[in-house]
């Protein structure tokens, strides 16, 4: 992807878009991807980089979501393991079948959650991952280590996806790109355009990088902002009602001893009703999620403390070793789109996480809710309005069986996974340059070549882009992250021909970021 190439399809005189969609997450890139995929033209703008907000927070799985069973939500969970079934089949390098474990402590655990994860099984038909099954107590220590054994009685195993979020965004986004889309991270929406009949007929953007502005004519145009969603229905409508309710969900990232085996752990039912998961993910353990009502949609929410005793609390009752402040890499916090409740309601573990097209009277087209697993079903959805809006025909999609840039069936192990197909390439500019292959840090395994690649292949801007998206270091651990920074950012800066002043200001911006990862 290059983005001065991409601006420049901007500068055309008289180009009208098909779709202009606003937004570079999960659910933005599934309409440029839809749309694309029945031969529309698409252009995409986000204000910062792809999947910044939520869409790199998630708690990195691909699941039908046993939750939404549990809550009677049948048609989001056979929607949902259909797509999962689709996402790993198009994506084998960012995605894994990850083996789950209840730990079961009573005969009626056994019998409840032996039977609804059947009922799971039979809902995924052929696009199953794996039978579920109970094991004895000695197999879930095995496969546990560090599970509480006190009153054990065995485990209940079934299968989930697992993924790495932000690659998966930027994966999607190299494919729209390669199929002809102007895809655009910090590029700003500034304002709405409107014809004679006060109807949507574009976009008013701003570079926020060079402070350019361009005007984007479209017939149609896509809200797909997620938790910021309001933001652009008061553009079109400054009296528009809110319409998003922000909830915030926080990961504390550990050190994958503190659950041993390979093995990701779920507790069917924490203190708030909840489910709470430690999930493997890139050699850490990811431990999660809460459900907080926060007023405010943040770019860059921050984990209430309340929220991280909450779960050093709730994994304390379950693990031999109990996780400390301490023992905590990094903290990050993701804020959910749900809808707004209505009056007297408040309780978010309630609101379905289905997701919901909606178009304004002046024919603004806006995606909310959803979930990661079913993005691409949003965008297929979402461009299904297109005749509705446009009077246009429209051909059928072809989004399901598209293959993500970098596919290959047989990914290489390691941290070269993310990367797929694009990894041998990356190997090469190491052949050809050995000191490309010194290493960013001594206790992980990324190289000095992969910051040049993603510069000059994966349109990253700035450091954050590299060390939280492309290389996901600031979550896994932030410290080690900051003493990245410095050579990252010598490294973009001789790529991209930027001087000391950006360099010095790119480490002032990274540091500020690191800090709200890093557990006081």
């Amino acid at each position: 992807m290059n983005r001065i190439k991409n601006i420049k399809q901007l500068e055309e005189k008289g180009k009208v878009w098909d779709i202009a969609v606003i937004g570079g997450g999960a659910s933005g890139l599934g309409v440029a991807l839809d749309a694309l995929s029945r031969g529309l033209s698409v252009v995409l703008v986000d204000k910062s980089d792809f999947a910044k907000g939520t869409s790199s927070r998630s708690t990195k799985l691909v699941h039908g979501g046993v939750r939404y069973l549990a809550q009677g939500d049948i048609a989001l969970v056979f929607e949902a393991l259909k797509e999962r079934g689709r996402l790993l089949k198009n994506a084998p390098h960012l995605t894994y079948n990850q083996p789950f474990i209840i730990p079961i402590y009573t005969l009626f655990d056994r019998l409840q959650y032996s039977i609804g994860l059947k009922i799971y099984d039979w809902m995924a038909g052929r696009l199953r991952l794996g039978k579920s099954r109970f094991i004895s107590k000695k197999e879930t220590i095995q496969r546990l280590p560090q599970i509480k054994q006190e009153g054990l009685k065995g485990g209940v195993v079934y299968h989930d996806g697992q993924f790495d979020d932000a690659r998966l965004a930027l994966s999607v986004a190299m494919t729209c790109d390669e199929m002809g889309g102007c895809l655009l991270n910090y590029m700003r929406v500034t304002g709405l355009l409107k014809n004679q009949e006060d109807q949507i007929s574009g976009l008013k953007v701003r570079d926020e990088l060079s402070k350019e502005k361009y005007k984007i004519e479209a017939k149609m145009v896509v809200n797909a902002t997620g938790v910021f969603a309001d933001k652009i229905l008061q553009m079109d409508q400054p009296d528009a009602p809110k319409s998003i309710q922000p909830s915030q969900g926080i990961h504390l990232v550990l050190d994958q001893s503190f659950l041993g085996g390979i093995d990701a752990l779920m507790i069917p039912k924490t203190s708030d009703g909840r489910v709470l998961f430690a999930v493997p993910w890139l050699d850490k353990l990811v431990v999660g999620t809460t459900d907080t009502l926060r007023e405010k949609a943040k770019l860059e929410p921050e984990a209430l403390s309340k929220e991280v005793d909450f779960i050093l609390e709730t994994a304390e009752a379950y693990l031999t070793k109990a996780p400390t402040r301490q023992d905590v890499k990094s903290v990050f916090a993701g804020l959910r789109p749900l809808a707004a409740p209505k009056a007297g309601s408040t309780k978010t573990k309630e609101i379905s996480r289905s997701h919901k097209v909606s178009v304004s009277q002046s024919k603004l087209v806006s995606i909310t809710g959803g979930k990661w697993t079913t993005f691409r079903k949003m965008g297929e959805d979402t461009v299904e309005e297109y005749t509705k809006v446009t009077q246009s025909p429209l051909s059928p999609s072809t989004s399901a069986k598209i293959r993500y840039h970098g596919f290959t069936e047989n990914p290489q192990e390691g941290h070269w996974k993310g990367y797929g197909a694009d990894a041998v390439f990356i190997q090469k500019m190491i052949q050809d340059k050995p000191e490309l292959g010194q290493l960013l840090h001594p206790s992980y395994p990324y190289t000095q070549a992969e910051v040049i690649w993603c510069t000059r292949h994966e349109m990253a801007m700035k450091v954050e882009d590299i060390l939280s998206r492309r290389m996901r270091m600031l979550l896994l651990d932030a410290q080690a992250a900051w003493s990245m920074a410095p050579k990252v950012a010598q490294l973009m800066a001789e790529e991209m021909g930027k001087g000391d002043k950006w360099v010095e200001t790119e480490l002032e911006d990274f540091e500020k970021l690191a800090k709200k990862y890093i557990l006081k």
